[in-house]
């Protein structure tokens, strides 16, 4: 999911499980495209690969993500901008108060889909 802030979905889709993290992203930035201003694209260690921190910078994104504690050429990053950070899991704690997005009853992916969005429409209007 790609998140404006604690309130505001721009973007998400469903991955496979045994898929990992960063290839989905990548995905998802692909289709938000290019930015026309500088913009901060604040993401998890999972997404810190080269791969997806080259792609940001390459849609005008500055990353924000810590490096991993093995790499062997880490690089600095914004540690107040990336507390901030926790916006995405205050939104997706707010969505998973309703039980049929948390426990995931819905056999087909569209059902499923459709409740997700559901549950963003009814947190908004609240």
């Amino acid at each position: 999911m790609v998140a404006a802030s604690d309130r505001n979905a721009v973007i998400f889709e469903l991955s496979p499980g045994n898929a990992g993290d960063a290839p989905a992203g990548r995905n998802l930035l692909k289709k938000r495209g290019k930015v026309k201003k500088r913009t901060f694209l604040l993401m998890d260690r999972a997404y810190e690969g080269d791969a997806t921190r080259k792609l940001a910078q390459e849609l005008g994104y500055t990353p924000v993500v810590p490096p991993k504690v093995n790499r062997k050429n880490p690089w600095e990053y914004d540690k107040r901008l990336y507390k901030e950070r926790n916006q995405i899991e205050r939104l997706f704690r707010r969505i998973k108060r309703f039980r049929r997005v948390f426990t995931r009853y819905d056999k087909l992916d569209i059902l499923y889909l459709a409740f997700v969005f559901l549950a963003l429409i009814v947190d908004n209007l609240m």
